[in-house]
């Protein structure tokens, strides 16, 4: 057994794998926040074992290793995350009640500086970012755990079937049999086969028209650029609307107290999203909602909105509130 052979303390080591860990593990577990504490658990893992870290491996890979066999525990015996659209049919105004639903049902967003690379070839850094999309993240939570991982390591992380094999302790046949299955569970899924945006000009264009339509609370001009099977979801809660109609209908019905809101720009998922800030009766503007939309083919086709900001803001770095005038 070699110990890491460097003169670099093993802590330094470890911390440059942290941020393509979280991604992975996010992948897996659907939430930012337990994918944090499953990539702790595997620093903490591999800092204590690291005496008896066998050197002919790479050390990214033994990482790798440790950080599924976390993940695999973790999803042992529990249901997987979802969206409101995994778990029901839609909602109308008529029929949407106020049930809500833990936490821990529910996918989670994440910020891209949490769980992509800040840099790389560009090919695949666009890769790994149409891998965190929600709709491929939702999809993937419908997949056996170790079908996830095998899909993941072969199609995301670019794993060859062996070095997969090696990781599970299992077959080559058995890694390619599980990586067969969980391809054809997401080609039936349409919403991971739909085109991601090119981020050009008419994209930029398209987010300036739906935060001018927003915040001039301008449901014809938001219905505009909205795909005609977009869809809205709002976790906790568990309904969830699809068209153009319904949705109209909401936001002038139920939803209208997001009149005169606000929208400040993030980015979560790889996708366009934004800190709401609805008016406050104290003045000002006080948070309502991370808005995380989902684009394709130059329209908006899915609108998440995640109402845990006092949560979720701080984690996208979004200010607690906007006074008067900001």
């Amino acid at each position: 057994m070699a110990e890491l052979m460097t003169e670099e303390p093993v802590e330094l080591q470890l911390e440059r794998y942290r941020t393509e860990l979280t991604g992975y593990c996010y992948r897996m577990l659907g939430s930012v926040f337990e994918a944090e504490d499953a990539v702790q658990d595997t620093m903490v893992r591999a800092w204590r074992g690291h005496r008896g870290f066998e050197g002919r491996a790479a050390l990214r890979s033994w990482l790798y290793r440790i950080a599924t066999n976390v993940c695999l525990d973790a999803l042992n015996g529990r249901n997987a995350r979802a969206r409101p659209m995994d778990l029901a049919g839609p909602s109308t105004v008529a029929t949407a009640t106020d049930a809500q639903l833990p936490e821990v049902t529910w996918l989670g967003p994440a910020p891209d500086g949490r769980v992509l690379p800040e840099t790389g070839d560009p090919a695949e850094v666009a890769a790994q970012r149409e891998s965190v999309r929600l709709a491929f993240v939702a999809a993937l939570q419908r997949l056996a755990p170790r079908q996830r991982a095998v899909l993941i390591l072969r199609e995301v992380l670019g794993w060859r079937a062996n070095e997969v094999a090696e990781l599970l302790g299992v077959t080559v046949a058995s890694v390619n049999s599980a990586l067969q299955r969980a391809r054809a569970a997401l080609a039936a899924d349409p919403a991971t086969t739909r085109p991601a945006p090119t981020l050009d000009e008419d994209h930029r264009a398209l987010l300036a028209r739906y935060v001018a339509a927003f915040e001039a609370y301008d449901m014809d001009g938001l219905a505009a650029l909205l795909h005609e099977d977009v869809t809205l979801n709002m976790p906790p809660f568990a309904l969830w609307l699809t068209g153009h109609a319904d949705i109209r209908e909401w936001m002038l019905g139920p939803g209208c107290g997001c009149r005169g809101s606000r929208l400040v720009p993030v980015v979560a998922n790889g996708s366009p999203a934004f800190g709401q800030y609805r008016p406050s009766p104290e003045g000002g503007h006080e948070p309502w909602a991370l808005i995380v939309l989902e684009v394709s083919a130059g329209r908006i086709t899915g609108v998440t909105n995640f109402l845990d900001t006092e949560v979720l803001f701080p984690l996208f770095g979004l200010p607690p509130r906007l006074e008067a005038g900001e």
